[in-house]
């Protein structure tokens, strides 16, 4: 089975990250806590790809970031690059209903207690506390 490669992003401003609420008719993962972004297409580099999935999601543009993690998914033979972003252009607002139902900025502290697409998250953001 051929691996699927995604660039995922946490924007992360004033102690606070974003993440969105997958649709509950998602097919992977629903009605769960996630980070923002998608699939890598043809040729596209990994920024290029959180560059295209954070405008198409979320309507900002990623300006600076960085690779912090790579994680692999068993349950669904997929590889997540994980990008902080620090700075971007644009106001996040929820783009793609059937993706995310909804999106929220949320403490370190609260993030860990929600209800997340997968429990390795909570290493990765707990990470982020000392940023």
């Amino acid at each position: 089975m051929e691996l699927k490669v995604c660039a995922l992003g946490i924007l992360f401003r004033n102690r606070k990250i974003l993440l969105g609420k997958r649709s509950k008719h998602r097919t992977s993962y629903p009605n769960v806590w996630d980070m923002i972004g998608g699939h890598c297409e043809n040729d596209e580099t990994l920024g290029q790809t959180l560059i295209r999935e954070l405008q198409e999601e979320i309507g900002v543009t990623p300006i600076q970031f960085e690779h912090i993690s790579t994680l692999f998914d068993a349950n669904n033979d997929h590889t997540y690059h994980v990008f902080v972003v620090t700075d971007w252009k644009g106001k996040p607002e929820c783009l793609q209903p059937e993706e995310h139902s909804v999106i929220g900025w949320f403490g370190i502290k609260e993030a860990l207690k929600l209800d997340l697409a997968l429990p390795v998250y909570r290493e990765l953001f707990g990470s982020l506390e000392d940023r």
